[in-house]
């Protein structure tokens, strides 16, 4: 069992999850088996009911879990499918500790941080580990976080108990520079390094974020602080995307430092097809304006899902996506017109939200995409949003409206699921989870995904209501998935006559992948080329 620990000082988003995934990639790579957890110390059980606003966007995996983002960098830089409990809370660790507890586990003893907490942080590593050559655990936050203590003093025990030869601890820290005296200044990596040698923990391997090349100099002397041999301090200076950076590592000869730790032959790592695809990213063929109607606008990355789904299907159709926000709360016909008439919006896409915040701006935005026949794709609320619309605008249901939305509207095209009516509790009573579907025989879906059986992974409440179905496909909305799981639940609608018109209740950005876009969002703009190309 090797271990490889990553963790990080003085900000948040300095590249602890990135460097993480570019390991990953560069080991997978190389032919070894991987699996990677993060540690979060925040007291919540899980991510999912932090706001957007302070906790960015929230992870699904395929077995219900709600997780922090970084789960989703893993999964899209390698080809590993990843649970809930490669997502370790402090609320998991103390909950398993004060049932033990209860159980009377510990009968006799006081129960204390070492070693019943650290004991249970240790046990949840090795199982999740158990079954993988390399396991790569990232540290939330910084090493002087309080929170995160009892985290970095496990993973200093672990050291020895496994031996060294199986741990490496990486650290990413920031070489600033300052421009007015043209210096990279490296007392924060000192200061960085040394702060964790107060918890016992030595760096095997620095990774240096930085704007500037690191000179010879600069290393030697980085190398006598920090007590770190100058061929495992690794420069990570900023890149033209974030997919560049395990050819970044392979340069430096990060997965032959690692292997040769571990005691394992060294083959260069295999990057030629993961770097081919990067190509496209830097050197695309065509172009397409996405205009994204957003609602949580003080961090771009709350959608750093989609983001990303968009470069790979820019990947897929080696045409460069150039997203323009638009803000919900600005939207209206004017605006529309306006993104239409200046070419900024080929096609439209509306990401996932909670609440009725200005939702009848979005409903405008469905009815103008649908009249004008331009390609959209509408994800997660938004498919009841485009529901909604059609109902109102085609079946003449001038009131249709959700019972999110309003409890009183005279027809409830949206309403909860039967189990969903006495919910009072908010953590995992949403419908979350990878549900299996059969779609539609020859619908655009089905041609989508090429084939009529899939997954997809999902975080909503409210259900398209059954009483309307009739109506609705009457008036040619197709409902081309009904979950078999429940006959009840409409988890894809589109309209036929239209390049693209296709509404998910699933977050399909949660399976993209680098090496192999969504189809949803691959379509979206092979739609847009086809289009183009027939006027």
């Amino acid at each position: 069992m090797k271990l490889i620990f990553i963790t990080g000082w003085t900000i948040s988003g300095l590249g602890k999850g990135i460097t993480s995934a570019s390991i990953a990639r560069l080991l997978e790579s190389s032919g070894k088996k991987i699996t990677m957890i993060k540690m979060d110390p925040y007291l919540q059980v899980d991510a999912g009911t932090m706001s957007p606003y302070e906790h960015w966007e929230v992870f699904v995996t395929d077995d219900w879990g709600e997780t922090d983002l970084d789960l989703w960098n893993y999964e899209r830089f390698t080809n590993i499918s990843l649970w809930k409990d490669n997502n370790i809370t402090t609320w998991k660790i103390y909950l398993n500790v004060i049932n033990k507890e209860r159980a009377g586990e510990y009968l006799w003893k006081t129960v204390q941080i070492i070693p019943h907490i650290t004991n249970e942080i240790k046990d949840n590593i090795l199982e999740v580990a158990k079954d993988a050559e390399i396991t790569l655990i990232e540290v939330w936050g910084t090493v002087w976080d309080i929170e995160g203590q009892p985290f970095l003093e496990a993973i200093r025990q672990l050291k020895l108990e496994l031996g060294k030869q199986n741990i490496i601890y990486v650290h990413v820290a920031p070489l600033l520079y300052l421009p007015f005296s043209w210096e990279l200044k490296t007392k924060p990596i000192q200061f960085s390094v040394k702060q964790l040698m107060s918890y016992w923990i030595i760096p095997d391997i620095l990774v240096t974020r930085t704007e500037k090349t690191i000179t010879p100099e600069i290393r030697k002397k980085i190398s006598l602080s920090c007590d770190i041999v100058e061929e495992n301090i690794i420069e990570a200076k900023n890149a033209k995307t974030i997919y560049s950076v395990p050819e970044l590592f392979r340069k430096q000869n990060l997965d032959k430092i690692i292997l040769n730790h571990f005691w394992y032959s060294w083959e260069k790592a295999n990057l030629k097809n993961w770097n081919d695809l990067v190509n496209k990213i830097l050197y695309p063929k065509k172009e397409i304006n996405i205009a994204i109607i957003w609602k949580y606008t003080q961090f771009l990355d709350t959608y750093k899902s989609i983001s990303e789904a968009l470069i790979h299907s820019w990947v897929a159709n080696n045409t460069k996506v150039v997203v323009n926000w638009v803000d919900s709360e600005k939207l209206n016909l004017e605006k529309l017109e306006e993104l239409k008439k200046s070419g900024k919006m080929d096609a439209i896409l509306i990401p996932w939200g909670f609440w009725e915040r200005w939702v009848e701006w979005k409903i405008l935005a469905t009815e103008f995409a649908r009249v004008n026949k331009i390609p959209f794709l509408w994800i997660c609320l938004w498919l009841q949003v485009a529901v909604i619309e059609f109902a109102r605008n085609v079946c003449k249901l001038k009131n249709a409206n959700s019972l999110e939305f309003d409890k009183n509207a005279e027809y409830k095209v949206i309403d909860f699921m039967e189990e969903q009516k006495n919910i009072t509790k908010k953590g995992w009573t949403m419908r979350l989870w990878a549900y299996d579907a059969k779609l539609k025989k020859w619908s655009l879906v089905e041609k989508l995904y090429w084939t009529n059986k899939i997954t997809e992974r999902h975080r909503h409440r409210y259900e398209v209501n059954p009483e309307f179905y009739d109506i609705l496909e009457k008036n040619w909305l197709t409902i081309s998935w009904i979950s078999p799981i429940n006959s009840k639940l409409v988890e894809f609608v589109e309209i036929k006559n239209h390049p693209y018109f296709v509404a998910t209740q699933a977050h399909p950005e949660f399976k993209s992948k680098l090496e192999k876009a969504h189809p949803l969002f691959e379509g979206l703009i092979k739609a847009w080329l086809e289009n183009k190309k027939n006027f």
